[in-house]
């Protein structure tokens, strides 16, 4: 796998918005690439003769039952929580100009 060096380390900051301090810029560099390695290590395994939904523990969530409810006044219950809401919607700050 690819090592993570400072030009890719710059690329990825640009891409996440991130900015990383320069005290602690070789500390993440050096974590990056200890996680990439251990995803070579994984990468080894030989996985073929696993099943995709292999559970160690054979167990089953409990699911209720789906039932269809008419209530006209869910909508203002729900929003009676919110910090604010106009008309049937949630009013949130402004995240992106």
């Amino acid at each position: 796998m690819q090592k993570i060096d400072e030009q890719l380390l710059q690329r990825l900051e640009n891409l996440s918005m991130l900015q990383i301090d320069e005290s602690h810029r070789e500390k993440v560099l050096d974590d990056l690439n200890q996680f990439l390695a251990f995803v070579d290590v994984l990468d080894e395994l030989d996985l073929d003769n696993i099943p995709p939904t292999f559970n160690v523990i054979d167990a089953q969530a409990p699911l209720r039952a789906d039932e269809p409810h008419n209530d006209p006044t869910i909508a203002q219950k729900i929003l009676s929580h919110a910090p604010k809401a106009i008309d049937q919607f949630f009013v949130v700050p402004k995240i992106i100009e």
